[in-house]
């Protein structure tokens, strides 16, 4: 992973964003606040709008950068959390860099030093939120992915099995929210009337991976 894939990510990152407005919108109006759409497509936009000062800068502090915007772009408790989320990656792949010669002169984390800031990443939203699996948030896809890409990098599996696991991982995380009793967010306060909806936030988790693993596969190809 180098700054221009990062580039490459927040713009498809965008694009499917924006052509699931029907989707995440109507999840949100079921159960949440109905501004998950707006805030995602406001951060997915004010990351690419960033394309020119990232640019020039290592994966590290670029993704730092990001996480630093969408602290002050994003509304709700999705900002924090996100931002959190790409801080703590930066976290990791810097201190990685400090200690790895070829990733600080290059930049070009391996899947083992992507994997363990992604999970750095997760656990940084998981201290922040108070939350944790089964309680029908974004983590319900998150922590799955996250324990099944660090497992996968340290086998040192092949990246097409690695991208193909993650995307079903990750799906079958957010339909599993469906039949979930909402303990955090707005959504708590329904209760059982939660059961039957799908969280937008575990929604937006599934895009994103989804979104991400296909232009690896691409890349690859």
């Amino acid at each position: 992973m180098n700054t221009e894939f990062i580039i490459d990510v927040a713009k498809a990152i965008q694009q499917t964003i924006l052509a699931n407005e029907n989707t995440l919108e109507s999840l949100d109006r079921a159960i949440g606040d109905g501004d998950h759409y707006i805030n995602m497509k406001r951060g997915a936009n004010a990351i690419v709008e960033l394309q020119a000062e990232l640019a020039p800068l290592k994966p590290d502090e670029a993704l730092n950068k990001i996480g630093v915007k969408l602290l002050s772009t994003i509304g709700g408790a999705s900002g924090p959390l996100l931002a959190s989320f790409f801080m703590s990656m930066a976290k990791v792949l810097g201190t990685q860099a400090r200690e790895n010669k070829a990733l600080k002169d290059n930049g070009d984390a391996s899947l083992l030093n992507i994997a363990a800031a992604f999970a750095g990443g997760v656990q940084a939203i998981i201290q922040r939120g108070k939350a944790d699996i089964g309680e029908k948030t974004m983590l319900d896809v998150l922590i799955p992915v996250s324990n099944q890409f660090v497992l996968l990098a340290t086998q040192s599996c092949d990246v097409k099995l690695i991208c193909a696991t993650l995307i079903h991982t990750a799906e079958q995380g957010m339909l599993a929210t469906k039949d979930l009793i909402a303990t955090k967010g707005r959504a708590a306060g329904l209760g059982e009337r939660a059961i039957g909806h799908i969280d937008p936030g575990a929604k937006s988790c599934q895009l994103m991976i989804e979104t991400v693993c296909k232009l690896v596969l691409e890349s690859e190809n």
